[in-house]
């Protein structure tokens, strides 16, 4: 059973503590500064009307961005000595994940909101389509709650934030780069490795196309990293 109260209080505590302090407001803006300037030199050098630099480069800048705004979130509780007096009141160890995992995703989905603003700048200077554009931040969201979910787990592994962020990033890159090596592995191989990679989904849905097998990847990952995370908090308690 999960107690939503609980939920809501550790994900209003944690979003509180991102905006009480400097890390929120670098990582959006240096994250919307490296966007913005690939989005304006398509549209002004290369005289490129399209979402498409938005699409393709926030993935990337996701493997560091997810990382760096989780590092904190367990490893941090953990060297402090606050996780174990929070594990002594009445919430569960999967609403702790539960309310973690939320206030990084909307602080994401925050972060995306100015983006917009490309859209609203293609869409002035040309006819686009919404159903990939629509399909195109749906799949945004659906890849930054699976980096999410998984660098929670990277820093529930361990009380160091650097090593947090490293593990984090490791694991990401590798869900990112597995369609990118298929030419490299045997040919038995090559679906299971494309199935499990993040970007081969995205890239249906950035195109408008809603398959219930990349959706069924997105929530059975982000599921199982929050498993895990759980699991790791739960061997904390009893150790």
């Amino acid at each position: 059973m999960i107690n939503f109260s609980n939920v809501k209080y550790i994900f209003f505590k944690e979003l509180r503590s991102y905006f009480n302090s400097p890390i929120a407001y670098i990582v959006m803006v240096v994250f919307l500064v490296i966007l913005g300037w690939f989005f304006t030199s398509n549209l002004f050098l290369l005289n490129l009307s399209s979402l498409r630099v938005l699409f393709e480069m926030t993935p990337f800048i996701l493997l560091f961005f997810a990382p760096a705004i989780t590092m904190r979130l367990i490893s941090e509780e953990k060297k402090s000595g606050t996780l174990e007096l929070l594990l002594t009141k009445p919430v569960k160890e999967h609403e702790i994940i539960l309310g973690k995992f939320a206030s990084a995703w909307v602080l994401f989905a925050l972060t995306l909101v100015p983006t917009l603003s490309f859209y609203i700048t293609v869409s002035i200077l040309g006819e686009l389509d919404i159903g990939p554009v629509i399909g195109g931040y749906a799949g945004l969201l659906l890849v930054g709650a699976v980096f999410i979910a998984v660098s929670i787990f990277g820093s529930a592994l361990t009380e160091n934030q650097v090593v947090a962020f490293i593990v984090s990033f490791l694991i990401v890159f590798g869900l990112f780069m597995l369609d990118k090596i298929l030419f490299y592995v045997p040919s038995w191989l090559t679906s299971p490795l494309e199935y499990l990679s993040i970007d081969y989904h995205f890239s249906n849905i950035a195109r408008g196309v809603i398959d219930t097998r990349d959706l069924i990847y997105y929530f059975s990952t982000i599921g199982f990293s929050l498993l895990l995370s759980t699991v790791v908090l739960q061997q904390r308690r009893w150790s």
